[in-house]
């Protein structure tokens, strides 16, 4: 089975700039950042810090590591691939994204709660509920 990235709330506030504009569970993917975002994970346009929706074409600051059962390599790259060209990126590169994402998840478990700062990405702990 395939380990995905998907949107998440989980942890959300634990920085004071997160955002969460996905669909919960959504697959995302990590966009390269505009020259502002470049300059700062933390600048206003949030790029830099978050991953974006496949769907809703929207950011988010968390992200989460899944497995979606029966769900194919070729179904991800199809997704990417009408994301991509929705988006105005070049579709023709959806496999080697897919191919990128899948080989950058693979070093994380299922359940994982996944933070980005540029090209630095960290594990984000869940804290436990009280009591």
């Amino acid at each position: 089975m395939m380990k995905l990235l998907v949107a998440t709330s989980k942890t959300q506030g634990a920085r004071e700039n997160d955002f969460n504009h996905c669909i919960e569970g959504e697959l995302i993917w990590i966009a390269p950042c505009c020259d502002d975002g470049e300059d700062s994970p933390d600048s206003e346009c949030g790029c830099s810090r978050s991953f974006a929706g496949l769907n809703s074409h929207r950011g988010t600051t968390t992200a989460l590591v899944a497995e979606l059962p029966d769900f194919t390599y070729f179904d991800y790259a199809e997704a990417l691939w009408s994301s991509l060209a929705a988006q105005g990126w070049p579709a023709d590169a959806a496999d080697e994204v897919a191919t990128g994402l899948l080989a950058f998840t693979a070093g994380w478990d299922v359940g994982t709660v996944l933070e980005r700062r540029s090209e630095w990405f960290a594990e984000r702990l869940v804290p436990a509920p009280p009591g």
